[in-house]
């Protein structure tokens, strides 16, 4: 067998033995129970989603966003959601003035409404301007959810919501992130649209 066929074995094994102990996370199954029901509450409400990551973790706050907009399972309304990780101005203006760290805190102080809601996504639950963003919440009463891994980090203590899932590879993580926001706008779709 190849290496490369040898290190795919391994790297799906990884993943299905990480996803068999996420199903067996109450706490984690609770998390993600409560957080899409916020979710769809907020959505009633008139509110909007607003998501955010670093590197891989950006790219799934914009697929999320896509989906949540377009559709994921059947053709409806588009929900509002944004990523807050897609405008290079804002992005550059935020950091340059203020510092990296601020730039998705500074956003939501500009954008959100109190019937809005934040997702954050980091794998190590320390990236500082998700925390800083989790910080916003916590002080404006906005509420929030973050999708990470190992254990949580700072961000455990800072979002309403925290999904922490297993796996020690960062890319294990970010794949059981895509599962949750997969299942958490298909669960969206069927509450407010029906099946």
């Amino acid at each position: 067998m190849s290496s490369a066929l040898e290190r795919l074995g391994r790297n799906i094994a990884a993943s299905v033995q990480a996803k068999q102990q996420l199903l067996a996370d109450a706490d984690a199954l609770a998390a993600f129970s409560a957080a899409t029901a916020l979710v769809i509450e907020r959505y009633r409400a008139g509110g909007r989603l607003y998501i955010a990551g670093n590197g891989g973790s950006a790219a799934d706050a914009q697929h999320l966003a896509a989906e949540f907009v377009s559709k994921l399972a059947r053709d409806r309304a588009p929900l509002p959601a944004e990523a807050l990780t897609t405008d290079s101005s804002i992005l550059t203006a935020i950091g340059n003035d203020y510092g990296f760290d601020k730039v998705f805190s500074r956003q939501l102080a500009g954008k959100a409404q109190q019937k809005d809601i934040f997702l954050g996504i980091t794998t190590s639950g320390e990236s500082a301007n998700i925390l800083h963003a989790l910080e916003h919440c916590r002080s404006a009463g906005l509420p929030s959810i973050v999708l990470t891994g190992r254990g949580g980090g700072r961000a455990r203590a800072l979002a309403d919501h925290c999904i922490a899932v297993p796996g020690s590879a960062t890319s294990t993580i970010q794949e059981l992130h895509i599962v949750l926001a997969h299942t958490l706008c298909e669960s969206v779709e069927a509450a407010i649209f029906g099946h």
